[in-house]
């Protein structure tokens, strides 16, 4: 049976799925049980510095199977309410990474700090929602902005700081190495597309925020080409991000440069169940093709 465990810049994990920030990560309960049916780890939605309500409803659009648009708008108790939540999780025995984001370099540092006293074993910052002003890709489409911000939560704490790089960008794998060179661990790719819906009926966009960012299998080749891109331009380990619906999207990640992987939308569509599904398929796949370790598919794809 092939091996499906990832050491990743420091992070132990028991198999390359990750619960996706801001997919049934709003309480320790449902964090919890998407470890207890197989994740190899979990990410917390984004916590900011003080409670933010998000936009009002509409704010998702379902495509079938294809794909969601949303703009939530970063909603979350803020940092002094959420601990309890990791906690919940900690107890169930799962790996939590917290995912955090701010306006600046000096609010992500002080986040990090109170986000690191709960007990994660890493972060995730949030450089790449394509949808909240003055945050996300606002702050993280800059490589000089990026590099200051990586840096600041470096140096303010000692874990491992994995930087989200956004699509949304003339030039994502630039951005991977301005956070390589702030310091970070490891890089999450990608975050969201930036999209629109219209209401013909009503004139106006589906979403109440307008623009919000799309999700799910449509995006899978675009997160591909990141990490593809990602992968040949830095030396620390990838995480790829967008489409991840079955093993084999995961594997064509994994042959991209990835080293882990980030579900979401598949678990929006098919519940936390998906978990137990991916890993014991994936674990089929390697199998079918020879491979005793994932660790030996990572990047392969560059080399045939």
């Amino acid at each position: 049976m092939s091996d499906l465990r990832v050491e990743l810049a420091g992070i132990s994990l028991r198999n390359p799925f990750l619960l996706a920030s801001g997919i049934w990560g709003e309480s320790g309960a449902s964090l919890a049980g998407a470890w207890g049916h197989g994740a190899g780890g979990v990410i917390t939605k984004s916590i900011g510095s003080a409670p933010r309500p998000g936009y009002p409803n509409p704010t998702v659009e379902s495509y079938e199977r294809w794909g969601f648009l949303n703009a939530m708008g970063l909603p979350n108790p803020g940092i002094d309410e959420y601990p309890q939540e990791i906690t919940l999780a900690q107890a169930a025995g799962a790996t939590v990474i917290g995912s955090i984001f701010a306006h600046d370099a000096a609010e992500f540092a002080e986040l990090a700090v109170k986000m690191a006293a709960t007990g994660v074993v890493g972060l995730e910052l949030n450089l790449s929602c394509p949808h909240a002003e003055g945050l996300g890709s606002e702050v993280g489409g800059d490589p000089e902005s990026v590099e200051a911000i990586t840096r600041a939560v470096v140096r303010a704490v000692r874990l491992p700081v994995i930087a989200k790089i956004t699509p949304n960008s003339k030039d994502p794998a630039g951005l991977a190495e301005a956070a390589e060179r702030g310091g970070a661990a490891a890089i999450s790719a990608i975050n969201t597309l930036r999209a629109l819906a219209i209401n013909v009926p009503l004139r106006r966009p589906t979403l109440s925020h307008g623009l919000g960012g799309l999700s799910g299998a449509a995006i899978k080749p675009v997160g591909l080409a990141c990490v593809w891109q990602i992968y040949e331009r830095v030396d620390i380990p990838l995480i790829g991000v967008g489409g991840i619906m079955n093993a084999e999207d995961a594997l064509e990640y994994v042959m991209a440069g990835a080293s882990a992987v980030e579900v979401g939308t598949a678990v929006a569509f098919d519940g936390i169940k998906v978990f137990g599904r991916l890993v014991k398929d994936l674990t089929d796949r390697l199998d079918e093709l020879g491979l005793t370790s994932l660790v030996d598919a990572v990047g392969v794809a560059h080399s045939a």
